[in-house]
């Protein structure tokens, strides 16, 4: 056993060794306005345009090398781009963005992973350009596929205008750009965040529902009932289902997560083995590392497999309890639906914490009220008005479908408008959230008593975030963006963050729902620099002109310069823009600093920014 877990190991390390060299591309090193060319991958539609991914890039201005894809925010943007054409623009281009602060989700990673090399947006609106070259065959099919999603994107919102035609665009197209704020807060504070992005819900219910409508269909025929294995025929059908509904949502890794484990659970019924399990689970999970390494990173890959797991662990449970019940099949229906989202909520809530910094109350009662709306009533009017499309008779299952939707969304404002709907938690160290990983998987892994032995990694890993205090300072990557823990623990800015991001980040990450305007506590402040004094006595300067270096070097203990700086010997601490772009920000604890990029690591996604 021993041995395995090291062969295991090293495989694991290997495929995602070799999945960076597949994916590797340059990253661009600095910000820049260039003009160049590309081809559209992708158009996703967004509050106040699109965002367009580009590939083939060309153009002189990138001297360091040409980034795979750059993905491109056009404002003002109507349908007129699509997949496969050529485009020419300027555009201000940036670095993929990393984490605000130490422990924070990094998007840069994500963006390597997908061939993304830059990020920014256009001046003014693109034109159309000739292609370089001919795309190959492999291009021809992705660009076929992303044009039929955004057809029947278009074909959707045309007959559903607003936010249900938004909505339900995201169910079956997985073009989630369009959904209005209010609608997706909502969603999320009521427990049903997870009826948004194609995942394992959707991809179950159009599983069991082709499943069971071939099986229904087939029954009838007594000669092949009783004369070929029609359960079998039935798991095909629902397997080639699944795989175009995979195809058409846009392969997302949610979407990837959700087939893979699908998948497994329908070659199990033709190899008439279980088709859910522990092992089928591992085999999925194995399967989606070995192919998409980075996933184990993911909030999404993270969740979806503790929720699975936490599910099939009950269910074992609930099979070895005796059978004799008096109550029918509605009872049996709803508890159903009370147990899977009371499980699959405890499941997920170290994740949504550590990730969101949010934990929701109701999502039994939101999935209770909601569930039946969805499984009854929406996905079936989403299959049909899919199978009805190619014929021009989508319009009747897409407006059914729309009025479920509405009907699920006045569910969904009800339950999150309910007191103390959502609670705000500071996230906590990543320690706390392997060790609460590792006390779950023993939890539900085991079958013997032994098992409640994984409560004692996760009562580890929740006292080690009740007693890992904050960092006392931060500081953003622009070297003007600085928060400073006040004498009550809490985060406030001694001026204007410049990066709003950022700070909104910081905030979120410590539970705060303060804006960050109103977390401004103003410094002392005069036209060149401004003082502020920490809880433990230490004075700080935050000089922003180079006049006044000099003074604050000679009087502060910690001297955060928005300049560069030659020499500043005086403080015990002295970090000046240079340093903190190149570190991509700073976190600082008892007079500690630690930069961003230094957590991160040596990785070909971490650029140090140039200032």
């Amino acid at each position: 056993m021993a041995l395995a877990l090291l062969a295991a190991l090293a495989l694991g390390f290997g495929a995602a060794k070799l999945r960076e060299v597949q994916v590797a591309a340059p990253v661009l090193p600095q910000e820049l306005t260039a003009h160049f060319s590309g081809r559209v991958l992708s158009v996703d539609p967004a509050a106040r345009g699109v965002r367009l991914v580009l590939g083939d890039l060309r153009s002189g201005a990138f001297a360091d090398g040409v980034p795979q894809r750059a993905r491109i925010a056009v404002r003002g943007a109507g349908a007129d781009f699509h997949p496969g054409q050529g485009l020419s623009l300027t555009a201000r281009l940036m670095p993929p963005p990393g984490p605000s602060t130490i422990g924070d989700g990094d998007f840069g990673r994500g963006a390597f992973f997908q061939g993304v090399g830059a990020v920014g947006f256009s001046f003014g609106a693109p034109i159309p350009a000739p292609l370089a070259a001919d795309p190959g065959w492999g291009d021809r099919l992705a660009d076929f596929t992303e044009n039929l999603r955004e057809s029947m994107t278009a074909r959707i919102q045309r007959q559903l205008p607003g936010g249900e035609g938004a909505i339900a665009s995201a169910l079956i197209t997985g073009q989630r750009g369009g959904i209005d704020d209010a609608d997706e807060a909502a969603l999320r504070d009521a427990g049903l965040a997870h009826m948004l992005s194609i995942s394992g819900l959707h991809m179950a219910l159009v599983r069991f529902g082709l499943f069971w409508l071939v099986r229904a269909v087939l029954v009838g025929f007594p000669v092949l009932a009783l004369n070929h294995p029609i359960k079998k025929w039935a798991a095909v059908a629902a397997l080639f289902s699944a795989a175009f509904y995979f195809v058409i949502s846009g392969a997302s890794a949610s979407a990837a997560r959700a087939f893979v484990m699908l998948a497994m659970m329908l070659v199990a019924i033709l190899a008439d083995r279980p088709a859910l399990s522990m092992r089928n689970l591992a085999l999925a999970a194995a399967i989606l590392l070995l192919w998409r390494p980075e996933s184990i990173t993911d909030p999404g890959f993270q969740m979806s497999f503790a929720a699975v797991a936490g599910l099939i662990a009950m269910a074992e449970w609930e099979q070895k309890r005796q059978r004799a019940s008096p109550h029918g099949l509605v009872y049996r229906y709803l508890r159903g639906i009370v147990l899977t989202s009371l499980v699959g909520s405890l499941a997920t809530m170290p994740f949504a914490i550590f990730y969101f910094s949010r934990a929701t109350h109701y999502a039994v009662l939101g999935n209770l009220l909601a569930m039946p709306v969805m499984g009854f009533w929406i996905m079936p009017m989403a299959a049909a008005g899919v199978i009805a499309m190619p014929f021009g008779f989508e319009a009747l299952p897409l407006e059914a479908m729309g009025k479920g939707i509405a009907a699920m969304m006045r569910m969904s404002q009800t339950v999150s408008g309910l007191p103390g709907a959502v609670t705000i938690l500071p996230s906590f160290p990543v320690a706390t959230l392997v060790l609460v990983t590792l006390g779950g998987l023993w939890l539900t892994l085991w079958r013997g008593d032994w098992r409640w032995w994984g409560a004692v990694p996760m009562l580890a890993g929740i006292f080690l975030a009740a007693t890992t205090p904050g960092p006392d300072m931060l500081v953003a990557s622009d070297a003007r963006t600085i928060a400073i823990r006040n004498a009550d623990g809490v985060l406030v800015f001694p001026h204007k963050a410049k990066d709003s991001f950022a700070a909104s980040r910081w905030l979120a990450r410590e539970g705060d729902t303060r804006s960050p305007r109103a977390a401004i506590v103003p410094a002392k402040c005069d036209a060149q620099s401004c003082i502020a004094m920490a809880p433990g006595g230490d004075l700080i300067a935050m000089p922003f002109r180079p006049e006044a270096l000099a003074e604050d070097c000679a009087r502060a203990d910690i001297v955060i310069s928005a300049v560069p700086a030659q020499n500043c010997a005086g403080p015990k601490l002295f970090l000046d823009s240079r340093q903190i772009a190149a570190g991509g920000g700073y976190a600082i604890t008892n007079g500690q600093a630690r930069s961003v990029n230094d957590w991160r690591g040596a990785r070909p996604w971490v650029v140090a920014k140039t200032q």
